[in-house]
């Protein structure tokens, strides 16, 4: 299901540029996700980033707008072929996911080793 703001929302800018779909825009006096463009992340992250990050936890579910996770799947892959607008932004690629290293392995081979 895309994702909606309550209007618990208190306007702290930390969801919009999380949002690797670009789906968060501020409205007429709380922010809004367009479900049309919300993936809750699928394709890009495990979690959806804004519900992550909300430091007052106002972005449940959209109780009218229910997904599949194969919907927000086909979503994605949509989004990823639309064309840049003028009122859009190319789409951040998905990011690869790095395989879990030791706890005290440093974070980068050195060369040669």
């Amino acid at each position: 299901m895309a994702l909606t703001i309550t209007d618990e929302c208190i306007n702290c800018d930390v969801c919009a540029p999380v949002c690797p779909n670009q789906a968060i825009t501020m409205g007429p006096q709380i922010y809004e996700i367009d479900p049309q463009r919300c993936t809750e992340c699928v394709g890009h992250f495990e979690e959806p980033q804004c519900v992550q990050l909300c430091p007052v936890a106002c972005i449940p579910g959209h109780p009218q707008w229910v997904e599949s996770q194969e919907s927000l799947w086909q979503k994605y892959r949509r989004l990823q072929l639309a064309p840049v607008t003028a009122t859009t932004q190319p789409l951040l690629p998905p990011r690869p996911l790095l395989p879990p290293r030791p706890c005290g392995a440093p974070l980068l081979a050195k060369e040669g080793s």
